[in-house]
């Protein structure tokens, strides 16, 4: 049974930082990318990052270039989204979802393609 667990999320100030995991289970990091999705209040999913381990490489929404950095730990199987210099557009509940081995799913934005969603935490940036 393949399961995604989010943690980290909270409430922050505007150029604050978190750091968000995602613990996978069931599948191995070497086996199916990792992205992040999140969503604001009233706004549709969007995509943020994703990363391949097999293939070494990671991708960022524009919004978030520069700010944030995926990670990942493939002895723990477990996916880091460290969030810097945090606005308040960041807040929303974030997602993270497993696919195939290359992030061609998130570079092309068919989020319906993944088969494999946690259960998403809440991440809110307020002064």
């Amino acid at each position: 049974q393949v399961q995604l667990v989010e943690s980290g999320g909270g409430l922050v100030q505007p150029g604050g930082s978190f750091r968000l995991a995602c613990a996978a289970s069931g599948i191995t990091l070497d086996s199916y990318s990792i992205a992040w999705f999140r969503q604001a209040p009233g706004k549709e999913r969007e995509g943020v990052s994703c990363i391949s381990v097999n293939y070494g490489s990671s991708y960022y929404a524009e919004s978030v270039k520069g700010r944030f950095t995926i990670s990942a730990n493939d002895v723990q199987n477990t996916v880091y989204l460290q969030m810097d210099s945090l606005e308040t557009e960041d807040t929303g509940v974030y997602y993270c979802a497993a696919n195939g081995l290359y992030c061609s799913a998130f570079i092309q934005n068919l989020e319906y393609d993944y088969g494999y969603w946690g259960q998403g935490l809440q991440v809110t940036v307020s002064a």
